[in-house]
């Protein structure tokens, strides 16, 4: 294992899932997923991949008053025969920075590669939340037609940009004949910068399936309901939003101007409804 692989122990494991969750991306649904799936099922951190190579130290984010140094680390689930990897996106030599995440995968001989990623949807908050999936094997494509999954998203990179980092991890773990897929939920573009329990449980009810957890996901029932509540009253109090939201429901478009007035209106009322 390279030096910039460090790990405490090695958690017994056999064949396991690994789990690909990134800080910061639509809806925080990487993060979301992945400290649901280590408070439900009791993950504990065993490795991380140093930072030093691939993110700025020249200085730190502070957020929320707390400062934020960047995090890759894995998390075992040997019970459960599962492997998630948590982790800020790097900034620099994305290549180098996936291999070592397949290099600890092919060690524990990882049987397939799932990674999450949420994806900015027009649509409105009332509508359920579509799971899309895209794929590195045709075989792995063929093994989850059974899973309610949409197949069929075509998407090809614009030219002179990069791939997403998830793209690149199943093009990486292709090369190294590991199957992989990437996960995606569309978001409602008005939720972005908040959390969406409804995108996370479509997520955790295919990890249910698909990895045996036998999780009970009700405790995500009652924050959609809260939420849910919340966008009503923001409804009721704003004609405003609810014209807006409205259209969407009807499939209608909003004006650039008007999508970002009901982000910042949304966005205002849920945190201050929060507080």
């Amino acid at each position: 294992m390279t030096e910039l692989l460090k790990f405490s122990r090695q958690p017994e494991l056999q064949n396991p899932f690994l789990v690909v969750g990134w800080n910061g991306d639509v809806g925080s649904l990487g993060s979301s997923v992945t400290n649901y799936l280590n408070k439900k099922l009791g993950g504990q951190s065993f490795g991380e991949i140093e930072p030093i190579e691939f993110f700025p130290l020249a200085g730190v984010t502070i957020q929320d008053d707390l400062v934020q140094f960047p995090e890759s680390r894995f998390y075992a689930f040997p019970r459960n025969d599962l492997v998630v990897f948590r982790s800020d996106p790097p900034s620099y030599d994305w290549y180098r920075f996936l291999s070592l995440i397949l290099d600890a995968a092919e060690n524990w001989q990882v049987k397939e590669v799932h990674t999450i990623g949420g994806m900015v949807s027009f649509g409105a908050h009332t509508a359920p939340r579509e799971l899309m999936g895209t794929f590195n094997s045709p075989e792995l494509k063929e093994e989850l037609s059974a899973y309610n999954l949409n197949t069929e998203m075509n998407y090809e990179t614009p030219p002179g940009q990069r791939p997403t980092l998830n793209s690149f991890l199943l093009w990486v773990a292709k090369r190294r004949n590991i199957p992989g897929l990437s996960l995606w939920v569309p978001i409602p573009f008005y939720l972005i910068t908040l959390n969406d329990p409804k995108a996370e449980k479509r997520l955790l009810e295919f990890f249910n399936r698909r990895f045996d957890l036998g999780m009970d996901l009700s405790d995500l029932d009652g924050e959609i309901k809260n939420q849910n509540a919340r966008l009503a009253r923001a409804r009721a109090s704003s004609p405003e939003i609810d014209e807006s939201i409205s259209r969407l429901e009807r499939n209608l478009s909003l004006l650039p101007e008007e999508n970002q007035r009901l982000v910042s209106e949304i966005e205002k009322f849920l945190r201050e409804k929060k507080g």
